[in-house]
């Protein structure tokens, strides 16, 4: 049962300001600006989440000079950027919430691509991973002194722009974990060596800044609570860091957690909810200002335990804010069901980033297109049939709705939420069940009559005299022709997922390493794995030793090997997610063949080709995953007979779970 929230609601006091709440929204490249300047796009998206209740939103990261960071990169190197930032600070600030920007150098991964051909600045000439191994110039005294100074001008733009707070990015691998790092700062001089030498040059960053702004002006610096680097800072180093910000006039420690070079997830929803919190709790165990926890942290009900538990002051919800705008405001008036949670998927926010695209949502196509997007009453309500309840299908419904027309949802299986069902199986990917979930309450609360285990004929739709149709039935399955594809130990991978068939014996070949190839392969091979409960209570108890415990978690039942005819694995999955699922396939010891083509299945065996040569693998039970092809053929049978018809998402081509979902609300707003 879920208690009332407690504190997440509540004013929480930075210094001098005081927030109407303790939701945060923090700083998150969007892609809105491409020559840097604030403009409409960039104060609509903002303008939306400071009218649903958010306490505080940060925008940025913002470029302090021409050599910290991309041009598109919001900016605040000179004063001409002051205007901009007024007009972006008041937009927030008048419905109530409070506004600030966060200041950003990104050193060593600043790309000289990204920065016309100029060469990044470091403490020290170590290249980056990020960069493709480009490799910095050691910054000398007078860049440091130049640096500093830079921060301060820009801060005092801060203030004059009209923020309520200036922040800091020192987090994430940036320029001053890169001075606080042993691995990256070979310094000989008092920059570098030991731990007090590594800190000063944040700490004068902040001195710096503060000297500009004034004594009250409020400071934040969003830190590192864990490099998760090897021979890195862990959080005793960064908890000792805070504490020293504090004495330099610090006003409130924003942790999250990482490096972008790390080997361990921080932003995907393989990541549990919440599970970097404890960084902050060891950061405010040394500290007395206020601290934000972050990564993760996409329920209210999550976000108010831990307040309640004093593990942080604040909490940021970056992407649950891109989500759902309006979470706060529907926290307040208690309609906690109809908030939309971000589900980590990084479809329509990381992968975009990484691509240079504009920020979005899956589950809110509207993010970032508030002035494109409008949801007005149709000249002319229809009663319309919506056919398929997938992500498409479910969202052409929902939009329909809401803007007036009559809307029933048509779905011949006893369940809604189609591919997503399926792609919430492997462990890690449970988060795709709240997108159904959420999709469901919205369907209820728009009020879309709904019909499961019913086959919407053309017969049917054409004798309950629907006005307009969305075609939205999804697709098939693929079959190669693959010699004894038809055999008695072939099963296709959806029936795997969802559990019509078993996966018999200890060999297992999946064909197909796309998407639904990896993740059925994760599925299968985790079989006979513990449970999170298990492991604690063996770790607890010392029923086993670390190295076997990890062996438990990694090793299950079955041996897992995917064939896949192309070079890359898992091509089908955003840049920002696919490195992590071909991490979780090598912990759970899948062997992967790439450039292998499948070329007969024999009983207890798959005969493959690898570069001409044939190979034969073990094969007790044999997966096919060679991808689906539309069924939309009951699109071209309503068209026959004239009527107004619409096909979307997978019926009609196959598609990721954000393209599915944005062209069922376009398909939504456009009858």
């Amino acid at each position: 049962m879920r208690y009332l929230l407690k504190r997440l609601l509540t004013p929480q006091k930075i210094g001098q300001l005081e927030l109407r709440n303790r939701i945060v929204m923090t700083a998150m490249h969007l892609n809105y600006t491409p020559d840097g300047m604030v403009n409409d796009r960039i104060c609509a998206f903002y303008e939306e989440r400071a009218r649903g209740g958010t306490g505080m939103i940060i925008v940025g990261g913002c470029t302090i000079n021409d050599i910290s960071g991309a041009d598109w990169l919001l900016n605040m190197r000179d004063d001409s950027a002051v205007e901009g930032h007024a007009i972006l600070a008041d937009t927030i600030k008048r419905h109530g919430a409070a506004a600030a920007c966060q200041l950003y150098h990104a050193g060593r991964y600043s790309h000289s691509i990204a920065m016309g051909g100029r060469r990044a600045l470091a403490p020290s000439a170590v290249p980056s991973r990020f960069t493709g191994g480009e490799e910095p110039r050691e910054m000398t005294a007078d860049d440091i002194e130049q640096t500093k100074h830079d921060y301060a001008a820009a801060a005092r733009r801060v203030k004059e722009a009209g923020y309520d707070l200036v922040e800091v990015l020192a987090c994430t691998g940036y320029l001053i974990p890169q001075f606080l790092s042993p691995t990256v700062n070979l310094r000989t001089d008092e920059y570098g060596g030991t731990l007090e030498n590594r800190m000063r040059f944040g700490l004068e960053v902040a001195d710096a800044i503060r000297g500009a702004v004034g004594p009250d002006f409020p400071l934040s610096f969003r830190i590192d609570g864990h490099d998760y680097m090897e021979g890195g800072n862990t959080n005793r180093e960064w908890a000792l860091f805070a504490a020293e910000l504090e004495k330099h006039g610090v006003d409130v420690i924003n942790v999250t957690g990482g490096w972008h070079e790390t080997r361990v997830p921080q932003l995907p929803m393989s990541v549990p909810r919440a599970g970097l919190v404890y960084l902050a709790a060891g950061v405010k165990s040394q500290v007395g200002v206020p601290v934000i926890a972050s990564n993760r942290i996409n329920d209210v009900f999550v976000a108010d335990e831990i307040l309640r538990m004093g593990l942080a002051d604040l909490v940021t919800m970056a992407r649950a804010l891109i989500a759902d705008p309006y979470l706060a405001e529907k926290a307040y008036e208690g309609r906690y069901e109809t908030i939309t949670h971000c589900i980590g998927c990084n479809q329509g926010c990381f992968d975009h980033v990484f691509y240079l695209q504009p920020v979005t949502c899956t589950l809110n196509p509207r993010a970032g297109r508030e002035l494109e997007y409008k949801t007005e009453a149709p000249a002319k309500v229809k009663r319309v049939a919506v056919v398929g309840g997938g992500p498409a299908g479910m969202k052409a419904a929902i939009t329909a709705a809401e803007r007036g027309h009559a809307v029933a949802l048509f779905e011949r299986s006893d369940v809604l939420g189609g591919q997503l069902n399926l792609a919430a199986i492997p462990p890690g990917r449970e988060e795709f069940w709240t997108a159904v979930e959420d999709l469901d309450v919205q369907l209820d609360d728009a009020g879309v009559e709904l019909f499961l285990e019913t086959e919407a004929t053309p017969e049917l739709l054409i004798s309950e005299g629907f006005d307009a149709v969305v075609v939205a039935t999804g697709a098939r399955q693929s079959v190669p022709p693959i010699p004894g594809i038809d055999g008695s130990n072939v099963v296709m991978a959806w029936d795997i997922l969802e559990g019509k068939e078993d996966p018999e014996g200890e060999n297992i070949v999946i064909i197909g390493g796309g998407a639904v190839g990896s993740e059925t392969a994760m599925y299968v091979a985790s079989i006979g794995t513990i449970s999170a409960d298990t492991l604690f209570y063996l770790f607890m108890n010392n029923g086993e030793d670390t190295e076997t415990l990890k062996e438990l978690c990694s090793r299950g039942t079955k041996k897992v090997t995917v064939v896949e005819m192309l070079e890359k694995v898992c091509r089908d999955v955003g840049v920002s997610t696919r490195w992590t699922i071909l991490q979780d396939m090598r912990h759970l010891g899948i062997e992967v063949r790439r450039n292998a083509v499948a070329k007969r299945i024999e009983a207890g065996r798959v005969v493959i080709e690898v570069g001409g040569v044939e190979e034969v693998i073990p094969a007790d039970t044999v997966i096919i995953a060679a991808g689906s092809c539309p069924a939309g053929e009951l699109y071209d049978r309503l068209k026959e007979r004239g009527m107004e018809v619409y096909l979307v998402g997978d019926a009609k081509q196959a598609r990721k779970a954000i393209e599915a979902v944005q062209e069922g609300y376009e398909v939504g707003l456009s009858i």
